[in-house]
């Protein structure tokens, strides 16, 4: 067999030919008209793109960060910055300044391209970016606009592509160099780099399209809700530009109402999102005409029953379950129901956490890093390995983290004989009460069950008999009513008594990571300084 380097440059041409007229739209609000772009045109843009930065001295392996969103122009980053042998850098918009500042400075980002709207954002962190160089601005106007953004000298986007003709001579890059990084969402301590090599995206793309996968061809069209930020997208531009899919972009209208205009408009057949996203659509714009869609993909965190059974009933769409980290690229497993499984109950199929996919080793081990089985009842945390799973963050020793050649993720969990995982909690979020675990996971899914609930976080709080006892904390939907006892009558007969939270409090928004995820370190923490109205039951 030949030695084929296995890169992102392939992906490109690839699409750029034999899908040339598949399509990149963009959407600009629902008084706005919706922009098309084919593959071939977009490629032609992303070798100006990569030109441009190079005439910028961009070179092998330098750091060009993004601060954009779901866009056509953040496409061509996506597509020009690996394959000119530099490294695309997506920046978190949702970081807080000092996490930004970090981030950006331990990448040792050259260049940051930014979307005029995020200007303010990145201009309060602008003084402290010790080794950007340049700063190039999207839809920022003429000098004398982009010089109000704050973000001192600037370059246009399209001044810089415009300056460069089509049909840049891409370097042959090597498959295990860095392609792209992301941060993880630095729950505790600083976030921390994960590089992504050309060949790891290369097979991670392949894996995506299967049958097993995403189950994507050039006959779809993907609504790109999760953030091109979030771990490349969960991988889906790549594996779309290689497939041939359309790709929609709705850059910020991530609200019901503009997202249902967007489907109407446009006629997706596939996307990804979080849960938060799917369930303001729910409960937002009941009334959308969703039925272009073959399913929508959900991660991030755990995703309820009643989301599913709430998108089956309402809307005739499938909500199916995946599981990843940035430090798996991220898919690592998704839930589906299986073959042989008549009188089953298929919701018990779909909302386990996934089911690992083919590519990926998983394991399960005890504290004491015993290797437990596959029989579905057993728990221990789950570790994961293969060819799209990093082996070590980037400048970072973390021999915790990685050992054995595996990658520990702090998730707990247990995985039956077909390979379908079900995590319990987060190892930093289970709920040891009186030597017993309660699952923080199942009591929330559970909650958000109630017709009344909207969100539901579940936290460990300190117990003076139980060391530890749950506390629920709850976001009661717009015009809905309930009390902590109607609540813990729910739950009765639904998960173990003594699991049942004695302390309740009703907020307003459970706060969230920068990637969606419910944010249960801060929930403690404003437990533990008295900031909750708590109710005991």
């Amino acid at each position: 067999m030949q030695d084929y380097s296995l890169n992102i440059t392939q992906l490109f041409q690839h699409g750029r030919t034999v899908h040339g007229d598949s399509e990149i739209v963009t959407y600009h609000g629902p008084d706005a008209d919706i922009q098309r772009s084919t593959f071939a045109e977009v490629g032609d843009r992303a070798d100006q793109l990569a030109a441009g930065l190079a005439a910028l001295g961009i070179g092998d392996g330098d750091r060009v960060g993004t601060f954009m969103w779901n866009n056509q122009r953040h496409l061509e980053a996506y597509l020009a910055i690996p394959c000119m042998g530099a490294v695309l850098h997506t920046l978190n918009i949702r970081l807080f300044p000092e996490q930004l500042t970090y981030v950006a400075n331990h990448a040792e980002d050259k260049v940051i391209i930014v979307d005029a709207s995020l200007a303010p954002l990145l201009a309060k962190v602008r003084d402290s970016l010790t080794t950007v160089e340049y700063i190039i601005v999207a839809d920022g106007g003429d000098a004398d606009a982009r010089a109000e953004l704050g973000l001192g000298e600037t370059l246009d986007y399209e001044e810089v592509l415009a300056a460069q003709q089509p049909g840049y001579d891409y370097p042959v890059v090597d498959e295990l160099a860095a392609a792209a990084m992301c941060y993880t969402s630095g729950t505790t301590g600083n976030p921390k780099g994960v590089a992504y090599s050309h060949r790891s995206t290369y097979l991670h793309s392949m894996a995506v399209q299967t049958m097993q996968g995403l189950q994507v061809g050039e006959a779809d069209s993907i609504l790109l809700i999760v953030p091109q930020f979030h771990a490349n997208a969960w991988g889906m531009p790549y594996a779309a530009w290689a497939a041939g899919c359309d790709l929609i972009m709705p850059q910020q209208f991530l609200q019901a109402a503009p997202l249902a205009d967007l489907i109407e408009k446009t006629r997706p057949t596939v996307s990804g999102a979080v849960p938060t996203v799917l369930t303001d659509v729910l409960h937002n714009a009941s009334d959308a005409d969703l039925s272009s869609l073959r399913f929508i993909v959900c991660g991030g965190s755990a995703v309820p029953r009643s989301l599913m059974e709430g998108y089956d009933e309402n809307f005739g769409v499938t909500v199916v379950q995946a599981w990843g980290m940035t430090e798996t690229s991220p898919l690592a497993a998704i839930s589906r129901v299986p073959k042989n499984n008549a009188g089953d109950d298929p919701y018990a199929w779909r909302v386990r956490t996934g089911r690992v996919l083919a590519g990926v080793d998983m394991r399960i081990c005890g504290e004491d890093g015993s290797v437990l089985p596959w029989d579905g009842e057993v728990t221990g945390e789950i570790e994961v390995r293969g060819p799209w799973i990093t082996g070590s963050y980037y400048l970072e020793d973390d021999d915790e983290k990685f050992h054995d050649g595996w990658l520990r993720t702090g998730d707990v969990g247990s995985i039956d004989s077909r390979g379908y995982v079900q995590i319990s909690d987060r190892a930093k979020d289970v709920i040891k009460s009186g030597g017993e675990w309660i699952s923080s996971v199942d009591l929330e899914n559970t909650l958000m069950g109630h017709p009344a609930v909207l969100e539901a976080a579940v936290v460990g709080v300190p117990d003076d008999r139980w060391d530890e006892r749950p506390m629920a904390c709850v976001v009661l939907a717009e015009g809905q009513s309930a009390t902590p006892a109607e609540l813990t009558e729910f739950l009765t007969g639904k998960v173990a008594k003594w699991w049942l939270p004695e302390r309740w409090t009703f907020i307003d928004e459970v706060p969230k990571t920068s990637v969606g995820k419910f944010s249960k370190k801060d929930l403690r923490a404003s437990y533990a300084k008295g900031d909750l109205a708590v109710e005991e039951v």
